[in-house]
């Protein structure tokens, strides 16, 4: 049957073909026509899949919250109106050639301030509760585009979060579990679009961009949102992760330093959650044991190793050293139970490593010896 048709195609061709064109030059113009007329459908189909998501998450913040307590005590079935969060002003640093390193640079560029739980207390309540909450918005410039919706959408809920803790609505939380779909694609997209900027970053750094981290981090740190989001969505949150630390090794351009603060910072982050923790230090501690024998073996035979790598790799261990000086200064976390496999095997031949390397790489050795101290000391407490 697709032999018949093909050649009938062929046949429509050859007999409908203008004069002074070739079957061919005919084929690949009607080729391009019915591409555009694809590529048109496509578009419409983004656009209504786009709105039926908002739709989704619009129908679960409204199941969520569905009264408001007025101040007479009673109860109005309604969602709350949602203010616009403005984000810390920019550091002057963004647009300087990205060399700077300096300690305070990372958090001045993510909008974050150098105590993240105060952020909070700068987010404007609405005063407006028996107000329908503004639509969500899906315009939004440059790589700002993909994030608008999951941003918006976790403003929402993590809005909602802070008036029912305060007893101003009542609020089912467990509406997240049962629509897990809608939940696990805003996360997906919120991490997708967050990757895409950190592979190919522009600066300075769009207010959006910086909002979207700091939704992110206030999300993973709730407590009561993050045991309904880490359920459904751990596994791409490890995935980001991951990526964010190969973004680190590989990036390889010459002012490269501003972007690495950047994604180093957003790790250290997301290292605060208790369970996104011990997963990135085992990560952490991974790549650094695989770097110290790959560089081990190519000191042993004289060969080449990746300089860019090596530059890029002191990174992973200054994420990993406050990582881990957290992990002791906090009674209340058990790092015994956590990466246990891991830890011995970055620390099994760790001092023959540091023996034979201590001499060509000094500063790498040092700071294999100082994680090295910071595990042992955390193994002791």
């Amino acid at each position: 049957y697709l032999k018949i048709s093909k050649l009938a195609l062929a046949f429509a061709i050859i007999h409908s073909k203008p004069p002074g064109k070739s079957c061919k030059e005919y084929t690949e113009h009607l080729a391009k026509i019915v591409s555009e007329q694809d590529f048109g459908w496509k578009s419409k189909v983004e656009v209504l899949e786009a709105e039926v998501f908002r739709l989704r998450q619009e129908l679960l913040l409204n199941k969520i919250c569905r009264r408001v307590c007025l101040e007479n005590g009673a109860f109005a079935e309604t969602l709350l109106d949602q203010e616009c969060i403005n984000p810390v002003s920019y550091s002057s640093q963004l647009e300087d050639s990205g060399c700077d390193v300096s300690n305070d640079y990372a958090f001045d560029s993510l909008g974050i301030a150098s105590d993240f739980h105060q952020s909070e207390h700068n987010i404007n309540t609405s005063k407006h509760w028996l107000e329908r909450a503004p639509p969500l918005n899906l315009c939004c410039a440059s790589k700002g585009e993909s994030l608008t919706a999951p941003v918006q959408f976790f403003q929402h809920l993590l809005e909602i979060r802070k008036l029912s803790e305060g007893g101003i609505l009542q609020a089912d939380f467990t509406e997240l579990e049962n629509d897990s779909f809608t939940i696990c694609n805003s996360v997906s997209q919120l991490l997708d679009g967050l990757t895409v900027f950190y592979n190919s970053p522009k600066f300075p750094v769009s207010n959006f961009l910086t909002e979207a981290v700091c939704v992110l981090i206030r999300l993973i740190t709730d407590t009561k949102l993050s045991n309904h989001v880490l359920k459904k969505c751990f596994k791409k949150l490890e995935e980001f992760k991951k990526n964010l630390i190969q973004i680190i090794l590989r990036n390889s351009s010459v002012n490269r330093f501003q972007a690495l603060d950047a994604v180093s910072h957003t790790l250290v982050l997301l290292g605060r959650n208790n369970i996104l923790r011990n997963s990135l230090i085992s990560f952490l501690l991974s790549e650094l044991r695989q770097f110290a024998e790959q560089l081990w073996q190519a000191y042993q035979i004289q060969a080449m190793y990746d300089i860019t790598q090596y530059e890029n790799i002191f990174y992973l261990f200054m994420i990993l050293e406050q990582l881990l000086q957290n992990e002791t200064e906090e009674s209340n976390i058990s790092s015994s139970d956590c990466d246990e496999e891991e830890k011995i095997k970055f620390l099994k031949n760790l001092d023959q490593i540091i023996l034979h390397l201590s001499d060509e790489f000094p500063l790498f050795s040092l700071y294999l010896w100082r994680v090295s101290v910071l595990l042992n000391s955390a193994q002791i407490q």
